[in-house]
C-alpha cells in the first residue's frame, strides 16, 4: 500500500520539483542578464521535460526499459492527441509559420528515427531490436542541431515570445533549486518503483503502465502550460510547448537513456511507434485542413477521441 501511495505522491513531488527548479534557475540566470527568450528556450524547456527525463534515468538505470520507452512514446502521443486536443477545445490554436514548416516536421523526423532505431529485427534481421548507445549519440547529435535552430530564431521577433521570469533573492533561488532537484529525484524514484509494483500486482506489462499512467503523469506540466496558454489566447505558446517537448523527449531524453543502458524494444511496441508517427502526421496535415495553420475546436475533439480510442486499444491488447 505504501508503494502505491508513494507512486501517486511521486507525481506531485516530481512536477512541483520541476517547477521549483525552473523558477530558481531562471531567477539566477536573469541576475546574470541572460535574456528571457534564452531562458525560455533552455531552462524552461528543460524544466518542462524534467519529469520524463528523471523517470527515464531511473528506469534505464534499474533496467526497466519498457517503462523508459513507454514513457517517451506515451508522452509524445499524449502531447499531441490529448494535450493539444484539450488546448484547442479551450481556444482554437493558431500556429506560427516556423512551427508548421520547421518544428512540426522536426518532431516528425524524431518519430521516424525512433521507428528506424527500434526495428533492428525488421531492418537488419537481428534476433532482437535495441536502441543502442550509438543510436543515443545520434539522437543527441540531432538535439544539438535543434538547440542551434532554437537559438538562431532568437534573432527574430517574429516567431518567439518572451518568457516571464520570477526574480528571487539568491538565497531563495538556491533553495528552490535544491528543493526542486530533491523533489525530482524522490518523485522519479517513487514513480518507477510504483510502476513496476503495479505491473507485477495486476499481471500487466510495464510497457502499458509506461504508455498510460506514467506518460500522462509526466506530461502534466505540458498539459498545464498549454491549457493555460490556450485560455489566455497565447496559442503559439500552447503548440510550441508541445512540439518542443516531443523533440526534447526523443533526442535528449531517449538519447541519454539509451546511453546509460541500451534499450531493448519489443515488437509489440511497433504499434506505439506507428501511432507516434501518425499523431505527428495528423498534426501536420491539420494545419492545412479548414483554417490554414489553425487547429480548430472540432479537430481538438477528434484528437481527444483518437487518444481515448488508442488507450482503449492498449487496455484490451496489452
Amino acid at each position: 500500500m505504501l508503494t502505491y501511495i508513494l507512486f501517486v505522491v511521486g507525481f506531485y513531488i516530481l512536477i512541483k520539483g520541476a517547477d521549483l527548479l525552473v523558477d530558481g534557475s531562471s531567477s539566477i540566470a536573469k541576475r546574470f542578464n541572460i535574456s528571457n527568450i534564452v531562458i525560455g528556450l533552455t531552462i524552461v524547456a528543460f524544466g518542462t521535460s524534467a519529469p520524463e527525463f528523471i523517470v527515464n534515468i531511473f528506469a534505464s538505470a534499474k533496467g526497466n526499459t519498457e517503462i523508459a520507452i513507454g514513457n517517451i512514446l506515451g508522452s509524445n502521443i499524449a502531447n499531441i492527441l490529448l494535450i493539444l486536443g484539450i488546448a484547442s477545445i479551450i481556444y482554437p490554436i493558431s500556429a506560427k509559420k516556423n512551427t508548421v514548416l520547421k518544428e512540426i516536421p522536426f518532431s516528425l523526423l524524431a518519430a521516424l528515427l525512433v521507428t528506424i532505431t527500434a526495428n533492428d529485427i525488421l531492418i537488419d534481421g537481428n534476433p532482437i531490436s535495441v536502441i543502442t548507445r550509438i543510436d543515443g549519440l545520434v539522437f543527441l547529435g540531432f538535439f544539438i542541431i535543434f538547440l542551434y535552430y532554437t537559438f538562431s530564431i532568437t534573432k527574430s521577433d517574429e516567431d518567439i515570445n518572451e518568457t516571464p521570469v520570477k526574480e528571487l533573492s539568491y538565497f531563495k533561488a538556491i533553495a528552490y533549486i535544491l528543493l526542486g532537484f530533491t523533489g525530482l529525484v524522490l518523485g522519479g524514484n517513487w514513480i518507477v518503483e510504483g510502476a513496476v509494483k503495479i505491473a507485477e500486482s495486476f499481471n500487466i506489462s510495464q510497457s502499458l503502465i509506461g504508455l498510460t499512467i506514467v506518460a500522462v503523469g509526466t506530461s502534466l506540466p505540458e498539459l498545464a502550460t498549454s491549457a493555460v496558454a490556450a485560455y489566455k489566447k497565447q496559442t503559439d505558446i500552447a503548440i510550441g510547448n508541445v512540439v518542443g517537448s516531443n523533440i526534447f523527449n526523443v533526442f535528449w531524453i531517449l538519447g541519454v537513456s539509451s546511453i546509460i543502458r541500451p534499450l531493448p524494444v519489443n515488437t509489440d511496441s511497433n504499434v506505439d511507434v506507428l501511432v507516434n508517427i501518425l499523431a505527428s502526421l495528423i498534426l501536420f496535415f491539420a494545419m492545412y485542413v479548414g483554417k490554414k495553420h489553425v487547429l480548430e475546436r472540432w479537430q481538438g475533439v477528434l484528437l481527444v477521441l483518437l487518444y481515448l480510442g488508442y488507450i482503449t486499444f492498449l487496455i484490451f491488447t496489452r
